[in-house]
């Protein structure tokens, strides 16, 4: 399976752009887990998805994980909205705070990472999932280390 990494050119919002549209594959991890990017601007990734039984944990809910999943992926990829053709980026940390369980009756969800701060080296963003009311589900915040490509 090809991610489409190489196939990046110009600002990173201009290759998430292209994705948006079609025009190239999708996130490889949404793909594996039901969310997809919807919405891209300068400093900005909305994804949306929803869980199936495969990301149940025992005790009868979502696992944290999936939750981790699309927030980390929403956070990154506003950190690459923000990036110019030269950057390039890796997480350096992230952290959540789960407020509501999620299950599959909660359908579909929304993902939205912004950008708080953007330096030469790092990127401080943060993201918040909800549900289709609105209902915060959980928050997180992380930053991004800046590199070159």
């Amino acid at each position: 399976m090809s991610s489409g990494a190489l196939e990046r050119r110009g600002t990173g919002l201009d290759y998430l752009q292209r994705i948006v549209a079609g025009e190239l594959p999708g996130v490889p991890i949404g793909e594996t887990l039901g969310f997809r990017l919807v919405e891209v601007a300068k400093g900005l990734a909305v994804l949306r998805g929803a869980p199936d039984e495969r990301s149940y944990n025992l005790i009868g809910s979502v696992h944290g994980g999936w939750a981790a999943s699309i927030l980390d992926s929403a956070l990154a990829l506003s950190t690459l909205a923000a990036l110019d053709e030269t950057q390039g980026f890796t997480t350096v940390d992230i952290r959540i705070n789960f407020l509501r369980p999620l299950t599959q009756q909660t359908g579909e969800v929304r993902a939205e990472g912004r950008v708080l701060q953007i330096g030469r080296r790092l990127a401080y963003g943060e993201a918040k999932l909800t549900d289709a009311a609105g209902k915060l589900i959980c928050h997180g915040t992380g930053s991004c280390l800046i590199l070159p490509r």
